[in-house]
């Protein structure tokens, strides 16, 4: 059970900053790109024939990796939270069946199918573009793309059918135009169709055009209207993605935020004024985020990457979700500690200034942070649980609320 709790984590563990999880990330999404290239140099007049062995090698070599890897995440799904409360084989079932595993199985079906059977059928070839499909599994934001089209799947299909009508109509009047002049190329509304695609599309093979006046007049008009056409589901796709990457921001900022002992009883109207005041700030790897004697400003949140704490007489390792200085938003301090970020990171920075102009026009919300601080100072919470911004023994020396 080890075993298999260990090779879910490498296949299917959410912790991607683990050096192992991402080697083997590394690793499938070469050999699946090393494969969609064999597809295409293997048809090579020239070179595909003569190296026929060597791409046979490398097929074999891809089919055993990929239908092993497809075995594993079949073995280790019953580990995934949701599955466990199943039966193995239900979980297994299920798992079957998600859009990844689908993907998965279809990239290596043709191939085992040739492989069995000893039949050369190049036709089934083709499938092995199909591995492509499988690189989505290591991009969040080919996983992004799918789930906003999902979401605007009805805006799009009510752009393919005004674009479908417009295509209709376009064709429909230019057979009435031209069908005199050309009775080949405009004489039905199916024929005219292929030189209305071609021009709402803004392709303009060429191959069809009109040669009367008001026939060039009239494909001018629907070259503009294609124009304005297919820019409607570019702007449908690009505010999916813009609410899509404000949606996750916000789901992790509030996370964030939430996690902080000091808001933590706070409600969602607060929790969510306080992430707006959040500021984003990325950093390369090396970068001093504070130093130990620095006035504390604000307090950060880290949203991705690695910091390190220099205290006193230790180091501490804080990673993505963690947080620090969460003191400086109360007090008037100094730094006690030296953070810099090991790796590139990206931190959310909360300053004191827009925390405290917070709090003047939130007088409920000043009660309540006043009422938590006071507790906490009273249980001496403020040495333990923040790498916080000024010595322990003062921090036992400030008065708590009162008195």
């Amino acid at each position: 059970m080890a075993i298999k709790q260990r090779l879910y984590d490498l296949l299917e563990g959410g912790n991607r900053a683990h050096f192992s999880q991402r080697l083997i990330d590394f690793l499938l999404g070469l050999l699946i790109v090393g494969n969609v290239l064999a597809v295409a140099v293997e048809s090579l007049p020239h070179f595909g024939p003569a190296h026929a062995t060597g791409f046979a090698v490398f097929e074999a070599f891809s089919l055993t990796v990929f239908t092993i890897e497809y075995l594993a995440r079949l073995w280790v799904c019953t580990e995934h939270l949701p599955l466990k409360r199943l039966k193995a084989g239900e979980a297994r079932r299920r798992y079957a069946l998600s859009p990844f595993m689908i993907i998965d199985l279809l990239a290596i079906l043709p191939s085992l199918v040739v492989s069995l059977i000893g039949l050369d059928l190049r036709f089934l070839r083709i499938f092995r573009l199909l591995r492509l499909l499988k690189l989505a599994r290591y991009s969040p934001t080919i996983i992004t793309l799918g789930r906003v089209l999902y979401e605007e799947r009805r805006a799009l299909a009510a752009v393919v059918i005004i674009m479908f009508g417009l295509l209709m109509l376009s064709a429909s009047i230019m057979t009435i135009i031209e069908a005199e002049a050309q009775p080949e190329a405009f004489g039905s509304i199916p024929a005219s169709m292929w030189w209305a695609l071609a021009t709402l599309s803004t392709v303009g093979y060429g191959d069809v055009v009109p040669i009367t006046a008001l026939g060039r007049i009239f494909g001018g008009v629907v070259t503009l209207l294609g124009v304005g056409m297919y820019a409607l589901p570019i702007a449908i796709i690009a505010a999916g993605f813009t609410n899509e990457s404000r949606r996750r921001d916000f789901v992790i900022t509030w996370g964030m935020v939430a996690r902080v002992p000091l808001f933590a009883k706070l409600d969602p109207v607060f929790l969510s004024k306080i992430g707006g005041l959040l500021r984003s700030k990325s950093v390369p790897s090396g970068y001093e985020i504070c130093h130990r004697g620095q006035p504390a400003d604000s307090m950060y949140f880290i949203v991705s990457g690695e910091v390190h704490m220099d205290l006193d007489d230790h180091r501490v390792s804080l990673e993505e979700g963690d947080f620090f200085g969460e003191i400086a938003l109360l007090h008037d301090t100094q730094r006690r500690a030296h953070a810099y970020a090991v790796t590139e990171c990206r931190l959310m920075q909360l300053m004191k200034s827009d925390f405290h102009g917070l709090m003047q026009s939130e007088p409920k919300l000043r009660e309540e942070i006043a009422e938590v601080a006071a507790e906490r100072l009273r249980r001496g919470e403020w040495a333990r649980n923040d790498l916080g911004d000024m010595p322990d023994e003062e921090l036992r020396d400030q008065p708590s609320q009162g008195e």
